[in-house]
């Protein structure tokens, strides 16, 4: 019989493999619940993250801030997975795509109230010039994705990795 701790834990990386992340620890490295041979250091690499829950993801940038994680964005970033973008171990691959929108319920339009709550929550952890672009353009699309290279992000200040 597995422990709390060892259930908990095999949760928790079930869901990042859910979510198409890569967790580094030292000396191993975690995808889903299968252990791998790994890099040394305490690193998340997400490749394939077509986002989910605003709140959710807010909870989880919370914690990886706390923690110091470094955080590598690689492939595919959409949705609230764009928030990650606020952190301060944070570097993009060139190479990388990112998808942009506003926040929906399952695509369908929210309250006025409720849209511009969730969209002030996303456009947080954008440093400028995205913060305003997401404000004034992005966030107005809910079908759909803006879309913006690594590179671009790059050459707005973000490190590359």
């Amino acid at each position: 019989m597995k422990d709390r701790s060892t259930r908990l834990r095999e949760r928790f990386c079930t869901a990042l493999g859910r979510l198409g992340v890569v967790l580094l620890l030292p000396g191993l490295v975690m995808t889903g619940s299968r252990p791998a041979e790994a890099q040394a250091g305490n690193a998340i690499i997400v490749r394939s993250d077509r986002g989910g829950y605003i709140g959710q993801r807010d909870q989880q940038i919370s914690t990886l801030r706390a923690q110091g994680t470094r955080v590598e964005l690689h492939g595919t970033c959409l949705s609230s997975c764009t928030m990650y973008l606020s952190l301060p171990n944070i570097c993009v691959a060139p190479s990388a795509t990112f998808g942009f929108h506003g926040p929906s319920r399952n695509g369908q339009p929210l309250s006025p109230a409720d849209f511009e709550r969730r969209s002030l929550a996303m456009a947080r952890h954008y440093r400028e010039p995205i913060r305003s672009w997401y404000l004034n353009q992005a966030r107005y699309t809910v079908s759909g994705y803006h879309q913006m290279s690594g590179a671009q992000l790059i050459s707005m200040g973000y490190p590359s990795c």
